[in-house]
């Protein structure tokens, strides 16, 4: 469904994302994962057309779309959310969901009714008329994922929805995501919660200081030295080796 080839971004002497490839294939959920500054963000902004890359292509069910704009990529059905949550907060929280459902419902009725069925889905069925002003951090992750489900994607992006959140969120939310999934749309997420990443993903990428590091099923990329030590540093999968005989 999508492939990424060896795409990076330079800004000015900064080299963001550096050669990174992965492939997304229909009805997975793929997790990217890596420390903080990995270039996360920028890949993903890459995917969804906000930023263009230096060098490298991108395509989405066989098209070339590495120069489009991002609502031509929402139109062929790739959705996103936002690391920083920032819903219209003078609107209630089924007008925000209609933001997104008016991408294929040119008529407000048919565009709320999409976003009541929406809301419906992600557990805020409840808020529908609140103000989004007025929702708790776990609310807006709730509506930013609805947001973007509005469009209908056929590929949702999903940035830290769930840094923030409590233990008892998290396990609430996780569902939801699958079930998303289940419904047949296909799902790329960057996550830092593990716990959501080993219980979730079928397969995960590393990008560590702008490269992919490694790829694979999460426990065993999970394992990887060189994963270790991107997040922990130089020598930690050594020590860890080293401690976990001492103990063994």
């Amino acid at each position: 469904m999508l492939v990424v080839d060896s795409v990076s971004k330079r800004f000015g002497g900064l080299m963001a994302v550096d050669g990174a490839s992965l492939t997304v294939t229909p009805g997975s959920i793929i997790g990217l994962i890596g420390p903080n500054g990995a270039g996360k963000t920028t890949l993903f902004s890459m995917i969804s057309g906000f930023i263009a890359p230096t060098d490298g292509g991108i395509r989405f069910e066989g098209a070339d779309i590495t120069a489009e704009e991002p609502h031509r990529r929402a139109a062929r059905g790739i959705g996103r959310t936002f690391q920083i949550v920032q819903p219209f907060a003078g609107l209630t929280v089924c007008e925000n969901i209609a933001v997104g459902a008016y991408l294929r419902h040119a008529k407000r009725a048919d565009a709320i009714a999409r976003a009541r069925a929406v809301a419906q889905r992600v557990g805020l069925g409840p808020e529908l008329d609140r103000p989004a002003g007025g929702l708790t951090v776990a609310g807006r992750k709730r509506l930013e994922l609805a947001r973007a489900l509005a469009t209908e994607p056929k590929l949702l992006l999903l940035d830290e929805v769930l840094a923030g959140l409590n233990p008892s969120e998290i396990r609430d939310i996780i569902p939801v995501i699958r079930g998303i999934r289940d419904e047949g749309v296909t799902i790329l997420m960057i996550e830092h919660v593990m716990q959501a990443v080993m219980t979730l993903c079928e397969h995960v990428h590393v990008l560590a200081q702008g490269r992919m590091i490694a790829e694979g099923p999460p426990a065993a990329v999970c394992a990887d030295a060189r994963v270790i030590e991107a997040y922990l540093g130089h020598g930690a999968a050594a020590r860890l080796a080293a401690e976990g005989a001492a103990h063994g």
